[in-house]
């Protein structure tokens, strides 16, 4: 049968268009993006990504010392079911692609020498740890749980996975009875119940990873509490990074191509259209335009299209940065769990100091973890892997000096509760802070978790995940919907990817 070259020629343009799908540059290689590529690449988009790293992962990187291997971002993986939702939309397993291990006790808070509680890995003995510090708060805790696990599913269902194009999303019968939650906050919420100050330190806590403090955190966010009650705080062997590695291997399964070592320079546009972008003197053409990069960043490169003045930005509450030392042990160490709080000074103080007075902690509180306790990867035998982590104020003085001075302070406090002087036990110390935040992420004023999860700053009220500049470019990651840490980003990936996809067929 006899086809006119003029038919053919629409046949094998067609055709070819099927096979290669449109263009589609990715900006980043974090937590976001790579989610985003999966979903994309699977639904026929031929993905580019483009990391200013030698990895991808975005802030979670790995650091391998002399035998040692520090997560050098998240350490803490919670939310499991988020993770297990993004591989079975793959037709894949968590366990496909990294192992992982439920931690008991799940963390442990330092509230004074030898004075310390452990969260179990299962709520009865949680509640009756509650009970037996305040008579009474273990039926008050399951009071709370109940509502903070229907917050949890309302979150999951009716709102997270919403792009944040209108209010109307979430407005629900559902959510429409919770709206005074969305005024009163979880310090309010949390010291209604529990009398105990420790005990009110340890709900008030999960908060902290959405980059806000409890007295300005909606109470509707108590969801954070279930995450970590009932779901329960778990652990990859080999580190947070593995999943990188896991999300890493299923993107490039589908067809996803990753270009590391390329920090974008520039993004070219015409006429409201993103044409390429440029790379370490390489030009990447593009039909489509992601960021998962630092949104205030991208937005430089962006010259006219701008959608945010840098007025906007500094009126934003931002989460906190941090000073983080990766350390070697030459022995193993004692009264320390794998994930360690130190609870043990003034928490208003120190959080005064991120979002008022943004300066230096006097007396900070501070986070450590210890992998090496459950990961034997993590560390040579015998030895102990040390990460430590003190939240700060966003693009406050960074410093050598400043970083020594602190790292023996945690040395000392360290020797004054558990009771055990490590000064001669560091093998070596390596330290990440404001700095580095901005070296290697182009990070807003070195912020460490995107932007706060205030009222004022939530669903509809974050920077859009559609640009209304420029038509083919999208947003995606912490400071965008639905906000700060690992499952969000893994949830803005798979809500932009559906954007796109719904405008651009």
């Amino acid at each position: 049968m006899r086809v006119n070259s003029e038919n053919s020629t629409i046949f094998v343009l067609k055709i070819t268009h099927i096979q290669m799908g449109k263009k589609l540059v990715i900006i980043g290689g974090g937590f976001s993006s790579l989610a985003a590529s999966c979903y994309l690449a699977k639904d026929g988009f031929d993905v580019t990504i483009l990391e200013k790293n030698t990895t991808v992962g975005g802030r979670a990187r790995q650091l391998k010392r002399d035998g040692f291997t520090f997560d050098i971002g998240p350490s803490f993986y919670w939310m499991p079911d988020v993770f297990e939702s993004f591989f079975s939309d793959f037709g894949k397993k968590v366990s496909d692609y990294y192992s992982l291990d439920k931690l008991n006790p799940a963390y442990e808070v330092y509230f004074g020498q030898d004075d310390s509680i452990k969260i179990a890995d299962n709520f009865q003995d949680i509640k009756s740890t509650f009970e037996s510090i305040e008579k009474g708060s273990g039926a008050k805790l399951q009071k709370f749980m109940d509502g903070a696990e229907h917050n949890y599913n309302v979150a999951i269902k009716d709102l997270v996975y919403q792009p944040g194009e209108k209010i109307t999303e979430i407005i629900t019968p559902t959510t429409a009875k919770k709206i005074g939650q969305f005024f009163g906050t979880i310090k309010g919420s949390v010291r209604a119940k529990i009398k105990h100050p420790n005990l009110r330190k340890i709900l008030e806590f999960p908060v902290l990873f959405l980059g806000a403090k409890p007295s300005n955190t909606p109470a509707f966010y108590n969801f954070m509490n279930y995450a970590d009650f009932k779901l329960g705080t778990w652990h990859p062997k080999g580190g947070m990074y593995s999943v990188v590695e896991g999300m890493e291997s299923l993107a490039k399964e589908l067809g996803v191509k990753m270009i590391t070592d390329s920090a974008v320079d520039k993004i070219n546009a015409s006429d409201g259209i993103v044409t390429s972008v440029s790379a370490n003197g390489t030009e990447y053409d593009c039909d489509l335009l992601l960021s998962g990069a630092d949104y205030h960043h991208t937005e430089t490169l962006l010259d006219g299209n701008k959608q945010y003045s840098e007025k906007y930005w500094d009126k934003k509450t931002f989460a906190p940065s941090a000073l983080l030392f990766f350390v070697g042990f030459d022995k193993k160490l004692d009264k320390l769990s794998h994930h360690t709080l130190f609870f043990d000074t003034d928490f208003e103080k120190h959080a005064e100091t991120i979002y008022d007075t943004k300066s230096w902690p006097e007396k900070p509180l501070f986070y450590a973890s210890f992998p090496s306790i459950t990961d034997p990867t993590a560390a040579p035998e015998g030895k102990e892997a040390g990460v430590f982590l003190i939240p700060l104020a966003p693009d406050i003085e960074d410093t050598d000096e400043i970083r020594e001075k602190y790292f023996n302070l945690l040395l000392q406090r360290l020797k004054d509760l558990t009771d055990q002087d490590l000064t001669d036990a560091v093998l070596f110390k390596e330290s990440y802070c404001v700095k580095d935040f901005k070296k290697d992420y182009n990070s807003y004023k070195g912020n460490a978790y995107g932007l706060a999860n205030t009222l004022l700053q939530t669903h509809v009220l974050r920077p859009k995940l559609k640009s209304k500049k420029l038509k083919n470019m999208y947003f995606t990651g912490q400071l965008t919907v639905p906000g700060p840490g690992v499952p969000p980003s893994i949830i803005s990936g798979k809500i932009v990817s559906g954007l796109i996809k719904k405008h651009h067929k």
